[in-house]
């Protein structure tokens, strides 16, 4: 899965955006910052935020919580980032986190780094781990338990998906977003990514293993979803190389099989292309709208 950076990408799409994002302004103290985003829509930032008791500099998270909320309890998104399990960080959804701020002003953002996959380290459990660390950091800190939604892109959609699914044992998660995210790692299609190997070798730890399910089935997030699986609305590109259309389907099936509340969209482009401005108009529209549907359960 590519890796892709915001900053090589920002100066495009503010050219794009004319009047999306109104004018951020950054206000700097000694410990935080206040990010302005237009009238009554301001939040406190505080950046590199370690939540883990580790000393591992991967596990850190740009918190923002709003100034004005109207809700004494907000929910938390958790924003997590794509790079193929072994590359990205978290600056790469910054623009978008702050594009989800303007509209969802009430709400508290964390935009994580997680410990990457390397020749010496699986990705799982150790990504999934961090998002559960990352969990309880937050509910610490803002001194309540909230409701989670996870939304991430690539490699971090496959993450929210299977912690969702599968790790979430006491449903903290109020819903899932998985913008291109791989569902169904079984799938003939998805063997075709140049990087399937890894998928099987390293993706997860042997140690943990405790199945004769093959690894390719147990990292998939749509073999655990049960009819208690949490509410997920998807994204996938129409030309995608990379996760191929068949991932929504399966995805799709499995949870309208189980019951579970659910929305999938097709947008015009690449596995990237989900970040170009009239498509990240799209899915910020239609994770407004399926958010209320949520509301209303």
């Amino acid at each position: 899965m590519v890796s892709f950076s915001i900053f090589r990408l920002m100066k495009k799409i503010l050219n794009i955006i004319s009047g999306f994002l109104l004018i951020i302004v950054f206000v700097i103290s000694c410990k935080e910052k206040t990010v302005t985003l237009g009238k009554d829509i301001s939040f406190k930032a505080y950046e590199d935020i370690r939540y883990s008791k580790d000393e591992n500099p991967e596990q850190r998270m740009d918190l923002y919580i709003p100034e004005n909320s109207v809700n004494t309890k907000p929910d938390v998104f958790i924003m997590i980032h794509g790079g193929g399990w072994r590359g990205g960080d978290k600056s790469e959804l910054t623009f978008f986190t702050l594009c989800m701020m303007d509209k969802f002003p009430n709400a508290v953002f964390a935009n994580i780094d997680y410990r990457l996959a390397s020749p010496s380290r699986f990705a799982i459990p150790n990504q999934t781990n961090d998002i559960d660390e990352a969990i309880l950091y937050l509910e610490k800190r803002l001194n309540y338990h909230p409701k989670f939604i996870v939304l991430g892109n690539s490699a971090g959609a496959h993450l929210s998906m299977l912690y969702a699914y599968h790790y979430d044992k006491t449903k903290k998660i109020k819903a899932v977003v998985n913008i291109v995210g791989p569902s169904d790692l079984s799938d003939p299609s998805f063997k075709k990514y140049t990087d399937y190997s890894f998928v099987e070798k390293h993706l997860i730890d042997p140690e943990m293993i405790q199945s004769t399910l093959p690894v390719n089935v147990l990292g998939s997030p749509a073999h655990w979803i049960d009819s208690t699986s949490a509410p997920t609305l998807s994204f996938y590109g129409t030309i995608d190389q990379i996760i191929p259309l068949s991932q929504k389907q399966t995805l799709d099936s499995f949870l309208d099989k189980n019951h579970v509340l659910n929305r999938s969209y097709e947008f015009s482009g690449g596995h990237l292309d989900w970040y170009k401005a009239s498509n990240a108009t799209f899915l910020i529209d239609k994770i407004s709208g399926f958010l209320k549907k949520v509301g209303e359960k």
